[in-house]
């Protein structure tokens, strides 16, 4: 799945209506489909949970590796997803990557796939 293609999805409110008030076109349901698919993972919505509940809601990758139980590339792949999609944002200090989720993502799918 080419990056370039994801629907960031801050986007999806602003193009797409709730699906149950219009049919979707063609194009929005396939960017749509490609943001749900990385959530569609236990370790990413695990990490998506541990980043919003760390204290400040910001987490650096280094907090996440082992509480995940998965290696340092692996969760770094995972995470590199979830930014690429607009769920989180990534900050870079010195060797070290944090983690935030972006605020009303998650709030974004929630309320297109909900009736108005």
């Amino acid at each position: 799945m080419p990056v370039a293609e994801l629907l960031p999805i801050r986007d999806l409110q602003a193009c797409c209506a709730p699906i149950v008030r219009e049919v979707m076109s063609e194009r929005n349901a396939e960017s749509l489909a490609r943001s749900m698919k990385a959530l569609a993972d236990p370790a990413r919505l695990r990490l998506m949970s541990m980043v919003a509940a760390h204290d400040g809601g910001e987490a650096c990758v280094c907090d996440l590796t082992e509480p995940l139980g998965l290696s340092q590339p692996t969760v770094s792949h995972h995470l590199k997803v979830l930014v690429d999609a607009g769920f989180l944002s990534r900050t870079k200090r010195g060797t070290w990557a944090y983690f935030r989720v972006v605020p009303g993502s998650l709030d974004a799918l929630s309320s297109f796939l909900t009736a108005a």
